[in-house]
């Protein structure tokens, strides 16, 4: 009977309601930063579908990241910015279990599409001759499938197991959303096979990805490296590290939240970083890939004459 207590009420979700002027302080900047990542993903949408010019591989993969980014930042913001603005937090049940599975999946697929858009570059730069026969449309295709495919099938998976733990009337997640390391530690039974299991769907959607970007920008350093003009070099630097800086800030704050271990990192730490990588994160993507690249800032100015707008 005290298990179902938590499906009936729904969870608490304590946020940052410890701290009410840090909370306000949040609200905003979490309000305008998910404003930021609406418009910022959507022109980059709307420009690579719209422009002829902009029909590569890099592009596609670009425009199915931005997809996954308003998705995933939409999951977790409207839902946290609504329960901040509440004195009383609470979120409901099914609320609550559909964050979890949404979240997750979105997040995984991520995870695997920077990857896949690490390959592409190691394409462009390391085989440029052979680069449109590697990256033919199919192959896009089946890339950008793969992603959404292995987030969904990963979310069904562990967010069944954590959802069938007892939690024993235990309502109070102290955390910004309904993630599943945090609904973990809420079950009142040994959790060591949930936790195991999380560990190496991490291992799978973490340091494999990281270890394989790793590797394909080993290889673009080399051929850099070795290109004659420093105007051509600083083309191909430019692209990449923007690429890097937000795989560093994505998968280092995901890594400290799923594979550290949970005793050793305070809540407090725990909720900013998940907020670097479900809200700050999707809104440097737009900005790192649109302002620092021609092609986009092009292609933008010429949609928006040829409208008239």
């Amino acid at each position: 009977e005290e298990s179902s207590n938590s499906s009936e009420k729904g969870f608490l979700l304590l946020g940052f309601a410890d701290e009410p002027w840090l909370e306000r302080i949040l609200f905003i900047i979490i309000l305008l930063l998910y404003i930021f990542n609406i418009l910022g993903n959507t022109t980059i949408i709307l420009v690579s579908c719209l422009v002829p010019k902009l029909h590569t591989p890099m592009y596609f993969f670009l425009s199915n990241l931005s997809c996954v980014d308003i998705c995933f930042t939409t999951s977790v913001a409207p839902q946290l910015l609504v329960t901040m603005n509440k004195k009383e937090k609470s979120v409901s049940y099914g609320g609550c279990v559909a964050q979890l599975y949404v979240a997750m999946g979105l997040g995984s697929s991520e995870c695997i599409l920077l990857a896949v858009m690490a390959y592409d570059r190691y394409a462009a730069v390391c085989q440029p001759l052979q680069y449109t026969t590697i990256m033919h449309p199919q192959l896009c295709a089946s890339l950008a499938s793969i992603a959404w495919l292995s987030g969904l099938i990963t979310s069904l998976i562990q967010c069944s197991l954590t959802v069938q733990l007892p939690l024993c009337g235990h309502r109070k997640l102290d955390h910004i959303f309904c993630e599943v390391p945090v609904f973990i530690k809420l079950a009142c039974v040994d959790t060591t096979f949930n936790e195991v299991e999380l560990f190496v769907a991490s291992v799978i959607f973490l340091v494999v990805p990281v270890s394989l970007i790793l590797v394909s920008y080993g290889f673009i350093t080399k051929a850099v490296l070795r290109i004659k003009s420093a105007a051509g070099r600083w083309k191909v630097f430019g692209t990449c590290s923007s690429h890097l800086i937000v795989v560093i800030i994505f998968y280092g704050t995901i890594i400290f939240m799923y594979l550290k271990p949970a005793k050793s990192r305070s809540k407090k730490q725990g909720k900013f970083v998940s907020l670097f990588y479900t809200i700050v994160t999707p809104v440097l993507n737009p900005i790192i890939y649109t302002l620092r690249n021609k092609d986009v800032k092009g292609a933008w100015r010429t949609l928006v004459m040829r409208n008239g707008l």
